[in-house]
């Protein structure tokens, strides 16, 4: 059974809003630099192929992580101490 996250109503605002912008805007562009990358010729020697490739990860991580985390919050009153 997957923990609960507790969040403010802003802190799961703002973590629906990187998850989108990490899905809409993020993903696209590293796969536009994965495709560009391509096009130099030789993967197994292409710096810039393996940065995207990293790029690709770290995303794709944090989408996950930002998914599991939205799907178990639990919404607390921000009592603004």
């Amino acid at each position: 059974m997957a923990e609960t996250s507790f969040l403010t109503q802003e802190g799961y605002e703002r973590l629906q809003k990187e998850l989108a912008y990490l899905r809409n805007v993020r993903r696209p562009e590293v796969a536009e630099h994965i495709r560009i990358a391509k096009e130099d010729g030789d993967l197994s020697e292409n710096a810039g192929y393996d940065a995207a490739k990293n790029e690709q990860s770290f995303v794709e991580g944090r989408i996950m992580t930002l998914e599991a985390i939205l799907k178990t919050a639990h919404i607390i009153e921000d009592r603004g101490q």
